[in-house]
């Protein structure tokens, strides 16, 4: 099943993805739909006539998480591209819900930062409440998966050994456009997927998930060990090799600049940089 948040005249509406277009469900967005304990049931018989959408039209997947949790340094590639050792524990940081922006949104060029990167991820959204969870509990808690891109302002991310500054400006980041229930992925809640990222048509990074250090379930654990998750929280899984501040030399975004990330069996995020 393949759940969306859609953007309509009257607000948003979460919506199940059919091959006739988008069925509206009965709830504000996904993170509302998943807060329902028969969530799944309730997508699943909705009726109803389906609606086409353009990309415009799809708000995050999740509008408003109460915790948008990133892994950084989880691809092994990346981690040697960046000249690191393979970590013994996840690299966790957070974003807050006004960096995120729809699958076909602008992303939001601030005046402040000359060295705006992209950053490709498989991102778990979580469909039950957890807390310190047994890898059983863990892989039950994830209602599905969806893709960020994790634009990350780098001369704020390295202006103290702290991450958080250069990874939530506002209007940045793209999360959609659909949540993939477990089922429809190989690998169900370990998926094996490809994923790319295009800027200007240009691949700068491919990958598949089987290169993760810590995998969908592990983060899952580890993450409710530190606090409670709840339905609609995400946690972006990490980027793989690519990224334009390891480039020699260094490539960022500018004006005009479209940047479109893909995972096989989720979607697209097809995204133009704008100055604000």
């Amino acid at each position: 099943m393949k759940l969306a948040t859609v953007r309509t005249g009257d607000g948003t509406r979460a919506a199940r993805l059919t091959s006739g277009g988008y069925v509206l469900l009965d709830a504000p967005d996904v993170g509302a739909l998943l807060a329902r304990e028969d969530w799944a049931d309730e997508a699943a018989s909705a009726g109803g006539e389906p609606r086409a959408v353009d990309a415009s039209d799809l708000a995050p997947v999740v509008p408003r998480p109460g915790k948008v949790l990133c892994v950084g340094l989880n691809y092994r590639n990346h981690i040697l591209e960046m000249g690191r050792d393979l970590p013994e524990h996840p690299t966790l940081f957070a974003k807050f819900a006004e960096a995120l922006i729809g699958a076909g949104d602008d992303i939001q060029l601030a005046p402040e930062s000359s060295a705006v990167d992209w950053e490709a991820e498989l991102t778990v959204v979580i469909g039950r409440t957890v807390r310190r969870a047994s890898e059983q509990e863990a892989s039950r808690a994830i209602a599905g998966f969806t893709i960020m891109n994790d634009v990350t302002m780098r001369d704020w991310q390295f202006r103290t050994k702290e991450w958080l500054q250069g990874k939530t400006f506002e209007g940045t980041t793209p999360l959609g456009p659909v949540m993939v229930t477990p089922d429809e992925l190989p690998g169900g809640v370990r998926p094996a997927v490809a994923l790319t990222c295009r800027v200007d048509g240009e691949v700068m990074q491919k990958a598949e998930t089987s290169d993760l250090v810590f995998d969908p379930v592990d983060l899952v654990r580890y993450a409710s060990t530190v606090l409670t998750l709840r339905p609609g929280d995400v946690i972006a899984t990490g980027t793989p090799g690519g990224v334009g501040h390891a480039r020699k030399p260094p490539r960022y975004l500018s004006d005009g600049m479209t940047v479109v990330t893909e995972i096989g069996g989720i979607g697209r995020l097809e995204n133009t940089a704008r100055t604000s």
